[in-house]
């Protein structure tokens, strides 16, 4: 990496760099031993052709290219979406060339957790209310907020997620349905669970059981509100049963080999793949260190750099799982005649991202060096420590909602442009650039900017590994906890009634 005052070149190969200010037309601007004129104005975080690109070749970023030259581009000219477009194609080949991190030193810090009966470990002691059936939305909603004053300061808070489905859904979707609810409902973070359901809908409690399988009935309890002459108060006397459940566990000491982080990226720009990315692999690998484990979704995000994923795949069982993973997403995008193209969001195009895979490059870096020990369906829990690759799609709240149902802890979701979002787990925003967290700081968690600012990676990375710590024991509560924003939304793919 090499920089100046205004321009980063993240990797030698590169034949762009990126601005670190506003680079205005005629301006010149250093970077090494070579200065450039810029021939139009760049904005900050914005790309500017380090040497000229003839028509056809390929742009690179991060050392890979993230598209071809559309026309010729001279030094000095801005690259985005007018010159520049996408290498990507169909449904792929791929080869198994496996480039495995070795073995390194391990460490053994830990965090004040609550282990559970079936000996998982929470890191908040709440009470879920997971409803069947989006009938049943406002009634958990007010439950809730009527436990929150009944039952203060005795439990971490009792919180309802409202969705719209559980009923008129058919085959895999309500399946979806029921295995996502019942990933929320085992999920350790809820010391006690209300399932409330309706009475009449497809995912009514009987067959819902039967997803959800054996559980502790002491920590979860079922209310169906056709049946009782009010729902409201009801609800509150089982609610009082599980707050007295919950009060049984206290915070003990437990190794960080039981924290499982979610990875997350969102509204992204220039820097994501420069400062809150690496910063969050870095996380990621030291977790690992530990023994811990580590989620990484988002799978149209890892279009154009999943060969760096595959590569890291611990066997060949494990890479054609991950070939799966991606072609069958590439199919899903065919089957909706959709194609796989450059067109990431337009707030990722304002911050200076031009392709699918200049956002794919910054995305799996979220993933550090580790080596990719599972791959996980949508739905289906963590059960191997590690890198896990997850199916779901890049939506924010989909995301979110996977990596919580997977397992995940703690959500470690990196922005450039900023978000309020807030999945039931604990979700860290990490600003990609200061501007953005002092900006916003009432969304912010923590600021990755600093690695523009002269602070070391090793630094930056220890402090963050002791805040996550500190979440994790409850010394520090998210900015989405503070702001009661936790929501979920599940992938749907099939016909409603």
């Amino acid at each position: 990496m090499i920089k100046s005052d205004k321009l980063i070149k993240i990797h030698e190969k590169d034949n762009v760099a990126v601005a670190l200010e506003a680079i205005h037309q005629g301006e010149s601007v250093v970077l090494g031993d070579f200065e450039i004129t810029a021939k139009e104005d760049i904005d900050k975080g914005h790309k500017i052709a380090f040497k000229d690109i003839p028509e056809g070749d390929h742009v690179i970023k991060y050392g890979f290219p993230i598209g071809h030259a559309t026309r010729t581009i001279s030094a000095g000219e801005y690259i985005h979406t007018h010159n520049i477009k996408t290498n990507l194609k169909g449904v792929l080949e791929y080869s198994y060339l496996p480039e495995l991190s070795k073995d390194s030193e391990s460490f053994n810090n830990s965090f004040m957790g609550y282990v559970r009966e079936n000996g998982e470990v929470g890191i908040r002691n709440e009470i879920w209310i997971v409803n069947t059936v989006g009938c049943v939305n406002k009634t958990a909603e007010i439950i809730a907020k009527e436990a929150n004053k009944r039952f203060a300061g005795k439990t971490d808070g009792i919180f309802a997620f409202p969705h719209p489905f559980g009923c008129s859904q058919l085959g895999e979707d309500h399946l979806t349905t029921q295995k996502i609810l019942a990933d929320m409902v085992n999920h350790p973070n809820a010391a006690g669970v209300l399932v409330l359901g309706l009475g009449c809908e497809n995912n009514n409690i009987p067959e819902f059981k039967k997803v959800l399988g054996e559980y502790n009935d002491k920590r979860v309890k079922f209310l169906i509100t056709q049946e009782v002459e009010d729902e409201i108060e009801a609800g509150l006397d089982i609610i009082d049963e599980l707050v007295e459940y919950a009060q049984t566990f206290e915070r003990e000491e437990c190794p960080a080999s039981k924290l499982i982080v979610g990875l997350k990226c969102g509204g992204s720009d220039g820097f994501s793949g420069i400062t809150g990315n690496p910063l969050v692999g870095a996380l990621s690998d030291v977790l690992i260190q530990h023994g811990g484990t580590s989620i990484l979704s988002e799978v149209p995000e890892m279009f154009g750099a999943e060969t760096i994923l595959m590569n890291r795949c611990i066997n060949e069982e494990v890479f054609n799982k991950t070939v799966d993973l991606i072609n069958n997403f590439k199919e899903y995008f065919i089957k909706h005649d959709q194609e796989i193209y450059e067109n990431p969001s337009p707030g990722n195009k304002k911050g200076g991202i031009s392709t699918l895979e200049e956002k794919s490059l910054g995305c799996t870096q979220k993933g550090g060096a580790g080596n990719v020990v599972d791959v996980l369906d949508y739905g289906e829990r963590v059960s191997i420590p590690g890198l896990n690759l997850l199916k779901g799609p890049g939506n924010d709240i989909i995301a979110c909602t996977a990596l919580m149902a997977a397992g995940a802890h703690i959500i470690l979701f990196t922005t450039g442009r900023g978000t309020p979002l807030g999945a039931p787990v604990p979700t860290v925003k990490v600003a990609t650039n200061s501007d953005l967290f002092t900006r916003k700081s009432n969304w912010m968690d923590f600021n990755a900017g600093q690695l523009l600012e002269g602070k070391d990676i090793n630094t930056v990375k220890k402090d963050f590994f002791e805040y996550v710590l500190k979440i994790a024991s409850g010394e520090i509560k998210t900015k989405n906890e503070i702001n009661g924003y936790r929501e979920i939304s599940i992938f749907k793919d099939g016909v409603i009634l």
